[in-house]
């Protein structure tokens, strides 16, 4: 075969990425579809987190079987990870420094394998919500370094609860506030297929009542973050009609839990979490059909 007829067939194999659209300690699963990738050898050729989806993503990429899931099993139900303690010294309840910083810096005690995220050449992305515009931005490995994770930071930093994470003195909040399912971002980047890792079962719809509270708070401050929002309902939901729509044209597949089994974003339930991982080591073989087709 000539090498022009190697390139062509190079060229013409599709660009296929994963989507994981965290939240919070349901994130669990993702970490657990993911494992499923790393023990079938599923190399995906683009990565885009939201969230604790984004650190799913880091770990996978980085071929760091376990890592992700140890962060919801085993450090979670530290005080440092997130607590009353941490609001009343910091402002946030999440210990945002501790999670992305203390723990995963190359001396701590779960360090990310930066060299092998870099090395592997996958490119990825950290969607965030800019809290003074309230629209979504998609942090790449040029805002990644050794030791300076401060997009992971800024993409799990909850609104209300926390203060927002500033980096370059903007402030930022979590990605699912302007961009929950960011399909459309997955295919502007040049991907021809995704998949999509919920943290709901698939025929969960949002409510605009679940952020009314939130919304109404956060406005005096960052209005334009509110607005965002209060809109997260029928953004969520319009999303994920446009990612059904594909996954009938064959150009995504979704991978969702059948059921949470009673987890919030914030439950520190140690055999929920299990269970929602060992779910997701169990529906990552959905992937395999997608993949093959």
């Amino acid at each position: 075969m000539s090498s022009s007829s190697s390139a062509a067939i190079t060229a013409a194999r599709p660009k296929i990425g994963v989507i994981d659209v965290g939240g919070g300690l349901r994130s669990a699963y993702g970490a657990g579809v993911l494992d499923w990738c790393l023990d079938h050898d599923v190399r995906f050729d683009y990565g885009l987190g939201v969230s604790a989806g984004a650190a799913n993503v880091t770990s996978y990429l980085a071929g760091q079987r376990g890592r992700a899931f140890r962060f919801y099993a085993d450090y979670s139900s530290r005080p440092a990870y997130m607590g009353v303690g941490n609001l009343l010294r910091t402002g946030s309840f999440l210990g945002l420094d501790y999670i992305y910083g203390t723990l995963m810096n190359a001396s701590g005690e779960d360090p990310l394998d930066y060299d092998a995220l870099t090395c592997g050449g996958v490119p990825y992305r950290i969607t965030v919500t800019n809290a003074l515009s309230g629209t979504p931005e998609y942090f790449g490995p040029e805002h990644m370094r050794q030791d300076d994770y401060d997009a992971l930071k800024a993409t799990a930093c909850l609104p209300v609860i926390d203060r927002p994470y500033v980096i370059d003195g903007v402030p930022y909040f979590d990605g699912t506030i302007s961009d929950p399912i960011p399909v459309r971002q997955a295919f502007a980047d040049g991907c021809d297929k995704v998949v999509v890792i919920l943290t709901r079962p698939r025929d969960f719809r949002r409510k605009a009542s679940h952020d009314a509270g939130s919304s109404t708070l956060l406005r005096l401050r960052y209005p334009k973050a509110a607005r965002a929002l209060a809109h997260r309902a029928p953004s969520y939901n319009e999303e994920l009609d446009l990612v059904e729509r594909l996954a009938r044209a064959g150009k995504a597949c979704i991978v969702a839990p059948q059921s949470i089994d009673g987890m919030s974003t914030l439950t520190r339930d140690a055999d929920a979490i299990g269970r929602l991982y060992r779910m997701g080591l169990a529906d990552g073989a959905t992937i395999a059909d997608f993949l093959a087709a």
